[in-house]
């Protein structure tokens, strides 16, 4: 087999490079953050003797002062939460606790959750590198072959596997895991900050449903958490599991200086506003890089981008560096993944563009940059990002490049925002019914359900077991409630996605498959007629098959690429909550019917952006039962801010939109995850009305939030559409990389009169 020589690494001198790069116009803002420098307390004097020689064999001296509190409160039977940083030693702390315990007592079991495969298999190789025979670890899960399962279950004492096979595996198959559950003293959640939203709110129900079966079976682990910066650790802690934390906040860890620079492209032309693109000023950075042999990671908010960044900077390097840049991202196989993975940690690539998914912490070696493409859309994420570079002593840079994005735009001239607020609150909804129901029919299928079991689910749980009984899907039967019927419900529950089904994209000429795309982003991305980038090749899709959830594609090689066009409706099915924003408007919350259908896409030149043509589809409505905010806005107000009714809709299309884009800033969310709609008179309020809905069934607490601070996400969005310097509207403050209408109509001067009122001000 061929090997590739590593590429000679160099570590990054921040300043001079960015003095090498940065004109005055781009380099917005750079924050230098200081070195850390070690501070070790000694190991708990009763540690195992033999725990203490693996640890000194791997070089590890002693704990930073937070591990040393949280391994304490841990071995003290406490549940604990550590939300510290990148690289911060969170793993050594578990690792060290159970290991602690089996030493004394050999049928003690651990389950460990990883949000990825990946991940899993990244802890598998540090578990092992103690070198403790007494540790029997395995991996668990949909990629473990059936014929070793039974031996897994039998002899594994350190259980790693993720809250998807938990559910749909292990629970539903638990007498096969009665021993395991009676023995089990530890559940370990890594990366807890990714169960946030719906998918938080799914894992929070698998966790109940993981405490109820155990208490059945005689078991009573504590719960140990690990969670980069948030911040609201203990409260996201006590919603995921249902039980009191103590949380570990106090980062203590070493790191060298860090340079965080926020640059900004420059504008291209006053009248239009466009700046240049984001991807190409980041290309740029990472080629330069490249060149210097600089390691470096590009992140990147969508599986295009990365494909994009990685591409861009092949082309900007000499030929012997284009090899060394890849692209990583959900949706490629877990061989490919794994494969890239081992390259960048055996410093075979020298860059690597990568959406959320190397976020965690998968070990792929030092690197000294880390490049934003965009801002992540929450602080959390951002210092994630940001931390992936910069593991040893010396300095490291992070750079995070603007978008045409108005949440971006406000930000670099908000540095304070960026750098100097404490991290969002992330927002977990265990009570929403279109998750709680299902996993309360699960449940009852896994066992029957006791009366006093109910409270594992919380206070919701008898009225959505009584919604259930309605509807046939549970009975009660000599005391206990009894799932009704033969098939398995956790068929029809994917914690993942809150849509449905994954579509599988299959090479049409070969029967190779691609990747796999969720059902609700597969009528934007996989429809008839769309480019689809994979790893820099270009495919065009020839077929979407509804029926098996298959798109099929053939390579192509255009000159253009697509975008969805959609059309939006939204009812009011219940307005919760009331409350005035002060200019006269009032906000409200609560229930919506979203009814959106793909009706078409455009074709544009890569070149250019012009749009060649449009091309009709014929695809089914999807309709949606979510949560929304929304301001019913009265003809008094229309009136003092002076729009004509001709140029209203244009005026409340664009306050729509750049209210999204600024949502993520009072809210734990990407623009992605919610959706808008504005009308100059909506039937429901009887007014001009804005609305902005959760992007899934039941709500994710987007909305929400978004209502609790509908004052100040208006005053960012007035701000931000008020000081952009573009004539008419562009994608820094107005326009949607997203909009299902082509950004028609939009009438910025409209939008800041509209916004103005809404908050009582006039404008003129």
């Amino acid at each position: 087999m061929k090997t590739v020589a590593p590429a000679t690494i160099h570590s990054v001198d921040p300043r001079a490079f960015l003095a090498s790069v940065a004109g005055d116009e781009s380099l917005a803002h750079v924050r230098e953050l200081p070195a850390r420098p070690i501070a070790l307390q000694p190991f708990p004097d009763d540690l195992p003797e033999v725990v203490l020689g693996r640890l000194e064999m791997l070089g590890i001296e002693g704990l930073y002062p937070h591990q040393r509190i949280a391994l304490d409160a841990v071995r003290t039977g406490r549940n604990v939460v550590m939300a510290t940083g990148t690289a911060s030693g969170k793993t050594l702390v578990y690792n060290l606790a159970f290991a602690a315990e089996v030493l004394s007592d050999p049928k003690r079991t651990a389950l460990y959750l990883f949000p990825t495969k990946a991940l899993a298999r990244d802890q598998l190789r540090q578990v092992r590198a103690l070198k403790l025979p007494q540790l029997k670890a395995s991996v668990y899960d949909g990629d473990t072959p059936r014929s070793e399962r039974p031996l897994i279950r039998r002899n594994a004492n350190v259980l790693m596997s993720n809250p998807d096979m938990l559910h749909a595996s292990i629970l539903p198959d638990h007498a096969r895991w009665a021993d395991f559950f009676l023995r089990l003293s530890m559940v370990v959640v890594d990366e807890a900050h990714v169960a946030r939203g719906v998918f938080g709110s799914h894992v929070a129900m698998v966790l109940r449903r993981l405490r109820r079966l155990v208490a059945h079976y005689g078991g009573d682990p504590r719960f140990v958490l690990a969670s980069a910066t948030v911040g609201n650790p203990d409260e996201l802690a006590e919603r995921l599991v249902g039980l009191p934390f103590q949380a570990v906040t106090e980062d203590a860890s070493p790191s060298g200086e860090k340079l965080f620079a926020l640059w900004n492209p420059p504008v291209l032309d006053e009248e239009s506003g466009a700046r240049r693109s984001a991807l190409t000023d980041a290309s740029m950075l990472m080629a330069r890089l490249a060149e210097q042999g600089v390691k470096s990671i590009g992140f990147t908010r969508s599986r295009r981008a990365a494909e994009l960044l990685a591409e861009f900077a092949r082309r900007e390097v000499p030929g012997e560096l284009k090899g060394r840049i890849k692209s990583y991202r959900a949706g490629y196989l877990a061989s490919e993944r794994r494969e890239l993975e081992r390259k960048l940690a055996d410093d075979e690539l020298v860059a690597v563009a990568s959406t959320s998914a190397l976020e965690l912490g998968i070990d792929i070696g030092s690197l000294d940059a880390a490049i934003l493409v965009g801002y992540p859309g929450t602080r959390a994420s951002m210092w994630q990002q940001a931390g992936r570079a910069g593991r040893r002593e010396d300095g490291s840079l992070a750079i995070l490049v603007a978008q045409d994005d108005p949440l971006d735009q406000y930000l670099v001239t908000h540095p304070a925002d960026v750098f100097d607020k404490p991290a969002e609150a992330a927002v977990v909804d265990p009570s929403n019914p279109f998750i709680l129901e299902p996993h309360l029919a699960c449940a009852a299928r896994e066992y029957p359900l006791a009366e006093d079991e109910l409270l594992f689910f919380g206070p919701d749980a008898p009225h959505a077991v009584e919604r259930l009984e309605e509807a046939g899907v549970l009975v009660r039967r000599r005391g206990l409630i009894h799932h009704r019927g033969t098939g398995s419900p956790h068929r029809r529950v994917d914690i993942r996605s809150a849509s449905g089904h994954l579509f599988s994209i299959v090479i049409e000429e070969t029967g190779e498959l691609l990747g796999t795309v969720d059902e609700s982003r597969a009528y934007y991305h996989v429809h008839p007629g769309a480019v689809y980038l994979h790893q820099g090749e270009q495919f065009e899709v020839t077929e979407l098959d509804l029926a098996t959830g298959v798109a099929l594609v053939a390579r192509s090689d255009p000159d253009y690429y697509t975008q969805s066009r959609d059309t939006t409706d939204i009812d009011v099915v219940e307005a919760m909550e009331e409350a005035p924003t002060g200019g006269g408007v009032p906000s409200f919350y609560g229930s919506v019917r979203v009814t959106n259908q793909v009706v078409g896409f455009v074709r544009k030149l890569v070149a250019t952006g012009e749009t060649i043509d449009t091309v009709p589809l014929a695809l089914p409505p999807q309709t949606l039962e979510t949560r929304a905010v929304w301001w019913a806005i009265p003809p008094s107000v229309i009136e003092r801010a002076a729009i004509k009714p001709a140029d209203l809709p244009g005026a409340a299309h664009a306050a729509e939109h750049a209210a999204i884009g600024l949502l993520p800033l009072v809210a734990t969310c990407d623009r992605w995850d919610v959706g808008g709609v504005s009308t100059a008179f909506h039937p429901d309020t009887g007014s001009c009305a804005i609305f902005i809905y959760d992007g899934y069934p039941g709500g994710a607490g987007i909305a929400e939030r978004g209502f609790r601070s509908a004052a100040r996400l208006l005053e960012a969005t007035l701000e931000t559409v008020r000081q952009c310097p573009c004539s008419h509207g562009c994608p820094s403050c107005v326009q949607s990389p997203k909009c299902g209408n082509g950004n028609e109509p939009l009438d910025k001067p409209g939008a800041i009169a509209l916004l103005a009122a809404m908050l009582g001000r006039s404008w003129g």
